[in-house]
């Protein structure tokens, strides 16, 4: 596979062999308006991938890689060296915004794009995620954000005493990534769920059966649209996290973000570029969605509501992987924070280190709101907002009631084709294992580590 004269080269890094896993050179490049990742694996040859369909995007989002925080402890030695020693090891450069605890490995749907593979095989105990909640206290001090999954973490029989395991030890934020279905149909389940209140990570593709059959194997409109208005009766705020893909629910973007402004039970939504992991079929690398596909959808689709200047980076993790925006509600009218606070010169790196005006209180506000910890509808998030509007009444005043602000995330998450380890290693979004490891979530994806484990953990050999 050879290179284009057109292409011009941005910087050399390190990947892995889609095929056999091995990290080798990588070039990241722009051909033709677009970024992409080319690498040559000695035994399997070339691949080139796309990293992002909009090069001007890309390169103006670099300035806000924030230096990293390095968490309070380690798990791991380097011995191998990157991807191999994941656990943290200390080539990692940042902490732990958001732990990822998986307490099964079973599901009741069988979804064509599962990055998990989800099946038959273990489930955790209340002892092991006891042990996994302390460890994350230890790596973080005060961590802000744990989330319960699987497999569907709503199977395991302990799910609402581990939620309220991680209530009874401080952490502030406590996600159920659900799809929803016994949610729908279980009065006794959803009257225990209330108790605990987590925040309900709510799997949702759009409005279209047809879209849903092609992600989930199956038609679940009435079904997701059956769980939200339940978890409205039940006071439970909900973000909704639909699974884009370039050929099957691109064109739904709009009225996912339409329908969530509308909905009394959601306060934000998570856009997720469908991950090319797991039990993802075969594609095409050089064809896929990246973040800025969502943000021109979302602009063209909803007509002008949201434009493309309203999502800025977000610079806890590498700025590439994570845009987002809040919106602040009052009756029928929509402001995007962007528009009236300037958001991009403070979280701009180069920029905000010479800007007179520069208010370390509202830096500080911003770099909370746009991080993988702030979490849509928690009284934390509406708090920073608040802060960060100090000088805008009209915000920071309303803003206290969290209702008013609603937040939109665009999170592409790295297959071993666009995996790049220069960026993972500021990964804040980890995987907490029962051995004391956390695995960034990239790296526990694509390169193999979450087969390791959840066979360990099936087979009895993992504490």
């Amino acid at each position: 596979m050879s290179g284009s004269d057109a292409d011009s080269y941005l910087q050399t890094t390190r990947s892995v062999c889609p095929v056999c896993l091995a990290a080798v050179d990588a070039e990241v490049l722009i051909r033709d308006g677009r970024v992409l990742m080319r690498k040559v694996c000695p035994v399997h040859g070339r691949f080139e991938a796309l990293l992002s369909s909009d090069a001007r995007m890309y390169l103006d989002s670099l300035p806000f890689n924030r230096p990293g925080r390095p968490p309070l402890g380690y798990s791991t030695a380097v011995k191998a060296g990157c991807p191999d020693d994941c656990g943290l090891c200390p080539e990692h450069t940042q902490h732990t915004c958001l732990a990822l605890i998986e307490v099964n490995s079973q599901c009741n749907l069988d979804c064509p794009v599962c990055f998990a593979d989800a099946g038959p095989g273990f489930s955790l105990t209340l002892r092991q995620v006891d042990g996994m909640l302390d460890r994350f206290r230890a790596l973080e001090g005060s961590p802000e954000v744990v989330q319960f999954s699987g497999g569907e973490p709503t199977l395991h029989p302990q799910i609402v005493d581990m939620v309220r395991l991680a209530n009874d030890k401080g952490i502030p934020m406590v996600m159920l990534n659900t799809n929803g279905l016994r949610i729908a149909r279980d009065d006794a389940f959803l009257a225990r769920l209330a108790d605990v209140r987590p925040t309900v990570y709510l799997q949702f593709d759009g409005l279209s059966g047809e879209d849903h059959r092609q992600l989930r194997g199956r038609d679940l409109v009435a079904t997701k649209l059956t769980a939200l208005d339940r978890l409205a009766q039940a006071k439970l705020d909900v973000v909704l996290v639909p699974t884009i893909d370039k050929h099957v629910n691109h064109d739904q973007l709009g009225e996912i973000v339409k329908f969530g402004l509308k909905h009394p039970a959601v306060h934000g939504i998570a856009f997720q570029p469908v991950t090319h992991a797991g039990r993802y079929p075969a594609a095409d690398p050089l064809d896929r969605e990246t973040i800025p596909d969502v943000i021109h959808g979302i602009a063209e689709q909803t007509g002008g509501l949201l434009t493309e200047s309203d999502f800025i980076p977000v610079p806890c993790c590498h700025p590439t992987c994570r845009s987002a925006t809040y919106l602040y509600l009052d009756g029928g009218k929509m402001t995007p924070l962007p528009r009236v606070l300037e958001v991009d010169k403070y979280l701009n790196y180069v920029v905000n280190r010479t800007l007179p005006e520069a208010r370390p209180e509202i830096l500080q506000a911003l770099e909370g709101l746009w991080s993988a910890a702030a979490v849509p509808g928690a009284r934390t998030t509406a708090a920073r907002f608040a802060a960060a509007c100090c000088d805008l009444p009209f915000l920071s005043q309303a803003a206290r009631l969290k209702r008013h602000v609603f937040t939109i995330v665009i999170q592409d998450f790295a297959d071993a084709y666009t995996m790049d380890l220069n960026v993972l290693h500021k990964c804040c979004i980890g995987e907490l294992v029962p051995d004391g490891r956390m695995i960034p979530f990239c790296a526990y994806n694509s390169l193999g580590y979450r087969k390791k484990v959840w066979s360990a953990l099936a087979a009895g050999s993992m504490a």
